[in-house]
């Protein structure tokens, strides 16, 4: 008996499936190690990084999988994944949410950092491979401020920029 063209839509669509699979791993692996490492390097003595949904509301807590733009989606796509990094800033229950766009090509990851700034690793991640992002990640945040405060103090303040999505979480 021939292969149908069903069949071979049906092949063609399992063979998807196992690349977007492992496409989501990847990338949920180097999220969870960036989140693990970014909380030691920033403050080893607190919690203070959770992996949250790249939109919406987010609590101070690790929202695993729907921490992901895949989540929810049913049949997984294979495309670009990203997903939020809630970081406090200021000890307290401020929380910033970085947006990190992850795209895999080949053995490297290429991480985006708020659609500006692009790094990338080899696969598979270790610790070591992330500090020069823990550095990226960190310059970003103080550049943040400290930029708008020199808007601020040199009367060059307003914009229409929708900046950080900044929230106080109560415990």
């Amino acid at each position: 008996m021939s292969e149908t063209r069903l069949d071979k839509i049906k092949k063609a669509a399992e063979i998807y499936g196992e690349r977007s699979f492992d496409n989501y791993v990847q990338v949920r692996s180097v999220a969870e190690q960036l989140r693990e490492g970014l909380c030691e390097w920033l403050d080893d003595r607190k919690q203070c990084v959770y992996l949250v949904p790249p939109q919406g509301a987010f609590t101070a807590q690790n929202y695993r999988s729907a921490a992901y733009s895949v989540s929810g989606k049913g049949f997984l796509p294979l495309e670009p994944i990203s997903f939020g990094l809630a970081i406090n800033i200021s000890g307290e229950g401020d929380y910033m949410r970085l947006v990190l766009t992850c795209r895999k090509e080949g053995k490297r990851m290429f991480i985006t950092v708020e659609n500006a700034n692009e790094y990338d690793i080899d696969l598979p991640v270790t610790k070591e491979d992330l500090s020069g992002l823990y550095e990226n990640i960190y310059e970003y945040l103080n550049h943040w401020f400290v930029d708008r405060v020199e808007q601020y103090d040199h009367g060059s303040y307003g914009s229409s920029d929708i900046g950080f999505d900044i929230q106080r979480i109560e415990d």
